[in-house]
């Protein structure tokens, strides 16, 4: 079967298709390839000889995002020092945001994974997350450097707008206990409940406590990006900030505790 773009994909299904053509609509890319796609939306719960799944992608994936990351925050923050552009660079990059835009752009639903792994109503941030560093490679692998960059940055662009307005709120460990210690004297502690992923690319979760009580739970490729992640979600579920980041009372650069 010759597709509409001169491609030959017989062993891609026409319902897969129309799912790839649907999904490549929403993040704004036409492969010339559509198996890159494919594999970089396919869990390795579902991986077969003729299906690979998306685990090497998310690996490059991952790489291509930090490049062009770190390449535009040089040139956009010029007045930055180094541990500025960094810090910027792990919020915009997190599994928190990078999970968000996955969403946003419907990759949860076009995302195949097995019926053990999760329900589909609520998959795991940390899928998310990695599906986002896959698609980037893919569109890497079938275009080059320069259409996952327009990728990246048309969807992650905001968030950098986002972080510049609220940059007094990157520190989420900071605020939560700031927070907690003028409520009640009592200071957060954090415990991680899980780690995900091959070796060159783990997930931990993390859980934050007060004394013995619950609060937020987060996750990221390393235990303090996952401690920031479940501060985040902790202030959140106080109420002490909205989920986007800003104070949950309107101010946009008091600071908050």
């Amino acid at each position: 079967m010759a597709g509409p773009r001169g491609f030959e994909y017989e062993h891609i299904p026409v319902e897969t298709m129309r799912r790839l053509e649907e999904c490549e609509r929403r993040i704004g890319y036409t492969f010339t390839d559509p198996s890159y796609l494919l594999q970089a939306l396919t869990h390795s719960s579902i991986k077969t000889i003729d299906k690979p799944c998306n685990e090497r992608m998310e690996f490059l994936g991952d790489s291509v995002l930090g490049l062009v990351m770190t390449e535009f925050l040089f040139n956009y923050h010029e007045d930055l020092a180094e541990g500025e552009l960094t810090q910027i660079k792990s919020v915009v990059v997190s599994t928190t945001i990078l999970a968000t835009e996955s969403e946003r752009l419907d990759l949860d639903n076009a995302f195949q994974v097995g019926k053990g792994v999760t329900s589909r109503k609520q998959l795991p941030a940390s899928l998310l997350a990695n599906v986002f560093e896959a698609v980037v490679c893919a569109i890497y692998m079938d275009g080059g450097l320069a259409p996952a960059r327009d990728f990246i940055l048309r969807n992650l662009y905001h968030q950098v707008l986002a972080v510049n307005e609220n940059r007094h709120s990157l520190n989420y460990k900071s605020l939560l206990q700031q927070h907690l210690q003028k409520k009640n004297g009592k200071t957060p502690t954090y415990k991680v409940i899980g780690e995900s992923g091959p070796d060159h690319s783990k997930t931990f979760t993390v859980q934050a406590y007060v004394a013995k009580n619950k609060l937020g739970t987060g996750g990221g490729k390393n235990k303090k990006e996952a401690e920031q992640a479940a501060a985040l979600q902790s202030l959140i579920a106080l109420e002490v900030i909205d989920a986007d980041g800003t104070p949950a009372d309107g101010t946009s650069n008091g600071k908050l505790a």
